[in-house]
């Protein structure tokens, strides 16, 4: 079935189709043990990896495994749960069981309640007087993971798992999941500030290998999105991401994941339906795992992530009608659910394109201030409203937010986690250039951007901040136009473009920045891809009408 049939057929049938019954959700990845319900109707993918428990485990065992491949958190948890209830003597249950205390393996680090039970799930599998000796070596390199959590810092764990997953591999080479599990570990072992994508590409190559063997296997779909989720290779995964939904249509990551590269090559109408079906299964599993869930699904955490990858599509292709009455179910909220910071992230972030994208920096100045116990998310928000003010004159207000990132930027220092201590480092600098714009100093403000686009082009964007809010380079070019140097603000849109096609503010600015360089050849281009980026839109934005205008007269 083709992709778009695909979503737009779940997005039909998800409330009648899916029965769910899973773990409550809260703070502290709460464990729950009632028996699995007949979830004979969902669909997960197909995985087989043997492992020496009883029989009737097996199929059990591997449903549970192709749900982790999804990262289908909490049910997880509670499938694998129901397999070391019901067989307690099974090793590889228990490895099931500590290896889905991650929700997502990717945006680490995770709580300590989390780490203490993978460790204790760990022991359990390793006191199972029964494995085989490959099963014991799948357990001993998953131990490398928790072991020592509370005094070992979480990338040096990583490495090591990472290292213990190459060694595995190495050693079974017939065993599919083992380079499969491997290759994930590559991910999230991954050096984001590594420009020739090692691992990345590492990985990609392991699963390549054996998607031909295993078309319907989640994970390799799921890994490989995840492996090209670059703009330099994001191409490259088009075909799983187009495949992905089919193979495991009632894991809502599953569906959410192919937006992952269909923004990054700004391919917004194919994003779109990803993540209102991603959303809508959201609703419907969380809604039946905890009552103020069931009770106002705004509440969900679990939204937020694929929420803001929707308004971001809405904002691009103007259509902030859409993206307004999604958002107005979320604005009451301003303390969000705690469960992981990457859905803090999503929910900041939300908010703040929408007011970036359309211009309404008063508006953004006066977002509410997200209580959030993640900084990450935090910044997001400071960020927001320190630009907002500065771009609509307040320099004082903007002043102090700068100052707010600045003992964000500290704590995460403090933590050694440098890679948001550098990408928050990044958000002080640009804002403190647009407060040196409003406060004349225009040399300063110039060099200032610069430098904040020169810092964010040698890192790469973190999953749990997929788009990000406006590239440090588009701003640049946005600043550059104030300050009267068009060609040099041109530049600083094409080049942005290629890492961030088809957004709209870099396309709208090209445009401007073109006619103000007198060249209406290159502005007609321009105005006119402005015009077809926003064929769908619900709104007329004063750039899109400026278009028109020119379109018409040359």
């Amino acid at each position: 079935m083709p992709f778009g049939k695909i979503i737009s057929h779940t997005l039909r049938v998800l409330l009648l189709a899916a029965t769910w019954i899973a773990a409550p959700v809260g703070p502290a990845l709460a464990q729950h043990h009632d028996p699995m319900p007949d979830v004979g109707t969902q669909k997960f993918g197909e995985v087989h990896f043997p492992i020496s428990c009883r029989k009737e485990t097996q199929a059990q065992f591997e449903r549970a495994v192709a749900m982790l491949h999804s990262f289908f958190w909490p049910a997880t948890i509670k499938a694998f749960t129901a397999i070391t209830e019901s067989d307690p003597y099974c090793a590889m249950g228990w490895w099931g069981l500590a290896i889905s205390q991650r929700p997502n393996p990717l945006v680490p680090p995770f709580p300590a309640e989390a780490l203490r039970r993978g460790w204790e799930a760990i022991e359990r599998a390793q006191a199972v007087p029964s494995q085989t000796q490959r099963e014991r070596d799948w357990i001993a390199a998953l131990a490398n993971f928790f072991r020592d959590n509370d005094k070992v810092d979480q990338r040096t764990r990583t490495l090591a798992y990472e290292a213990a997953m190459a060694r595995l591999a190495e050693k079974y080479p017939d065993d599919a999941e083992a380079q499969i599990f491997y290759a994930l570990a590559l991910n999230e072992a991954v050096d984001l500030s590594d420009k020739t994508y090692a691992r990345q590409l590492k990985a990609a190559a392991i699963l390549e290998r054996l998607e031909p063997q295993m078309p319907n296997h989640p994970g390799i779909a799921h890994y490989l999105i995840h492996s090209y989720d670059y703009p330099p290779l994001a191409e490259r995964g088009l075909p799983a991401a187009r495949h992905y939904a089919a193979i495991a249509p009632s894991a809502p990551h599953a569906l959410h994941m192919p937006s992952h590269i269909f923004s990054t090559l700004g391919l917004w109408q194919e994003a779109i339906p990803c993540d209102l079906a991603a959303d809508t299964l959201n609703v419907e599993y969380f809604s039946k795992t905890d009552p103020r869930f069931a009770a106002n699904p705004a509440m969900i955490p679990r939204r937020y992530h694929s929420i803001d990858f929707l308004v971001n599509a809405y904002m691009q292709t103007a259509q902030d009608q859409k993206a307004s009455r999604l958002l107005d179910q979320f604005r009451p909220i301003t303390e969000p659910v705690p469960m992981f910071y990457s859905m803090h992230t999503g929910f900041a972030a939300a908010f703040v394109r929408y007011d970036f994208d359309r211009n309404a920096w008063a508006e953004a100045a006066a977002l509410p201030i997200l209580i959030t116990p993640y900084p990450q998310a935090e910044a997001i928000n400071r960020f927001g409203r320190a630009v907002g003010a500065a771009r609509s004159g307040d320099v004082v207000k903007a002043k102090a937010e700068i100052e707010q990132l600045r003992l964000i930027t500290g704590k995460l220092a403090e933590v050694q986690d440098a890679y948001w201590a550098e990408q928050v480092e990044i958000q002080e600098i640009a804002a403190s250039a647009w407060v040196a714009l409003a406060e004349g100093r225009r040399d300063d403000a110039v060099r200032l951007m610069r430098q904040a686009a020169d810092l964010e082009d040698r890192t790469e964007k973190h999953i749990a901040m997929e788009n990000r809010l406006s590239p440090m380079r588009e701003m640049l070019g946005e600043m550059l136009l104030e300050t009267g140097d068009p060609k040099a603000a041109l530049d600083a849109f094409e080049v942005s473009l290629k890492n961030a096609p088809n957004r709209y503010r870099s396309i709208a600015g090209a445009a401007k920045a073109a006619e103000s360089a007198g060249d209406r050849e290159e502005a007609k281009q321009w105005n006119q891809r402005l015009l077809d980026l926003t064929k769908g839109a619900d709104t007329e934005r004063p750039e899109m009408a400026g278009a028109r205008r020119f379109l018409a007269s040359n």
